[in-house]
């Protein structure tokens, strides 16, 4: 999960704001409880059993006979990283689309899209070098979208916290050196998404930032609170019109380590050498599986993952996770015998990584096609244990789903919170504006040791957390399917 045009889990804090003051559950929040008082009526009784009976259906299916854990594995062990651009990335387009017809959906196609194609190249190396010349190798890895350094890039280094730390220092302390952006993950914060939306700034930003005060490199304390080697990429941007400087992440024992030896050596200097390139845009596509409501053809029902990863690792919780979900979660619906009343549609976007560029096209196409979307689910937070939702939608609708609580509440699913529904489907809103944008929440407390790191591997992937993330998710399909908003 990167996001070049938005700070999305740093906007949870807002939104988590607003959702106090509206009396909303906040996004630590509260599950909902089964109800306790008896139905208003018959008819309504013997919905909620039917609805009861129903969602049993779906996770018997998944914990059973669930296919998310096996299509994952083939997806991040044979196929692996899948940047845009790459041939892994075009591998994985045609294994989404013939899972998706193996599993018979009434539609799957293609929607072409132009992406990004940037490559780290083989050299990345990064040393400190203290008194008398004594080198220590430290971790690092390029940022996504930097330039590389041209060979080997050497400069003393000035530490900071903030742009405005920056900002405040002369001239003659940044020009010609290395900007270390080392703001630590606030790790008293119970979300960790939220101290990720929090210290992201220097990665998008920082090199950015940097170059402007005349610094010929940055280097970015890696967005996460665990203490260990690995260094954690991500996107970084730059003012098209401005000078571009070398970026990379220090994984956080090479932050600490530096921040140490710069206390004790101000002049101590650090050796970069990174051949990373952006190449000329390449073609690519979002796969599109579609089940057609019976009812309702015409209202649609979003719902998916990104297809691409980041090149480090196999890409497994990010978000290979959230591509399986998507398409198990309409496969359950079939499997468990329900025909959606709705028009149900499982994307796999391609580039959310690195530009947004599938979202965009995917919005861009539903408004040029005049579509009725009533809902769009996104599952990008990795594939641990299910907690619920984070929804954007006026009260009205947050109320409508909150009703829902209670048939979710035995499978743990029932948390409702104000929050960003995701990037893939964040342009939806100016398109077409949907009723809800809605984000799958599970436990994320794990999640940001191994983002965006050569850590995110399938072995990270519990199967029955995955399963049940589906059949969370299909639940919540079926829910919307049936009753709308």
């Amino acid at each position: 999960m990167t996001n070049p045009l938005f700070a999305a889990w740093g906007r949870r804090a807002a939104l988590a704001a607003a959702a106090v003051l509206a009396g909303l559950a906040p996004a630590q929040a509260q599950r909902a409880k089964p109800a306790t008082t008896a139905p208003a009526d018959n008819a309504t009784g013997a919905a909620d059993r039917a609805d009861s009976l129903a969602l049993r259906k779906i996770f018997d299916e998944g914990l059973l006979r669930g296919e998310s854990y096996e299509n994952l594995r083939y997806l991040t062990g044979t196929i692996g990283a899948r940047l845009s651009g790459s041939p892994q990335a075009q591998q994985a387009v045609e294994w989404g689309k013939a899972t998706m017809e193996k599993a018979g959906f009434d539609r799957v196609y293609l929607q072409e899209v132009m992406v990004p194609h940037w490559v780290r190249g083989a050299k990345e190396r990064g040393e400190i070098v203290g008194n008398k010349g004594k080198e220590i190798k430290v971790a690092v890895c390029a940022l996504g979208g930097s330039v590389g350094t041209g060979g080997k890039l050497k400069a003393g280094v000035v530490e900071v916290k903030s742009f405005e730390q920056l900002r405040q220092l002369p001239e003659a302390a940044v020009k010609g050196k290395f900007v270390f952006f080392n703001r630590p993950f606030e790790d008293n914060l119970i979300e960790p998404g939220v101290a990720y939306g929090r210290a992201g700034d220097q990665r998008r930003a920082g090199p950015m930032e940097a170059a402007k005060r005349g610094a010929v490199g940055a280097l970015v304390r890696s967005l996460t609170s665990a203490r260990d080697d690995n260094p954690h990429t991500g996107s970084t941007n730059y003012n098209p019109a401005g000078p571009k400087i070398p970026a990379a992440a220090l994984s956080t024992n090479a932050a600490d380590q530096l921040s140490q030896l710069l206390r004790a050596n101000a002049d101590l200097q650090f050796e970069l050498e990174m051949a990373c390139a952006t190449l000329p845009d390449e073609k690519s596509y979002n796969v599109v599986g579609e089940i057609k409501g019976s009812k309702f053809p015409l209202e649609i029902i979003t719902v998916g993952g990104h297809l691409d990863s980041w090149d480090l690792a196999q890409g497994a919780h990010d978000d290979g996770t959230g591509v399986v979900q998507s398409m198990e979660a309409l496969r359950l619906l079939r499997a468990a015998g329900f025909r959606p009343e709705r028009t149900v549609r499982a994307v796999l976007f391609m580039n959310e990584e690195n530009g947004n560029r599938g979202g965009l096209e995917y919005a861009r196409l539903a408004a040029q096609n005049k579509e009725n979307h009533v809902a769009a689910i996104e599952s990008d937070g990795g594939g641990f244990t299910p907690r619920g939702f984070n929804v954007e939608a006026e009260p009205a609708v947050m109320a409508k789903l909150a009703k829902w609580g209670p048939l979710l509440s035995p499978y743990h699913a029932a948390g409702l919170a104000v929050g960003h529904g995701g990037t893939d489907i964040e342009p939806l809103k100016a398109a077409v504006n949907p009723k809800a944008l809605i984000g799958y929440d599970c436990d994320s407390q794990r999640y940001f040791d191994i983002h965006h790191t050569a850590a995110d591997t399938f072995d990270k992937v519990n199967r029955r957390e995955l399963e049940l993330g589906g059949a969370s998710m299909a639940s919540l399909i079926y829910l919307l399917s049936k009753y709308g908003l």
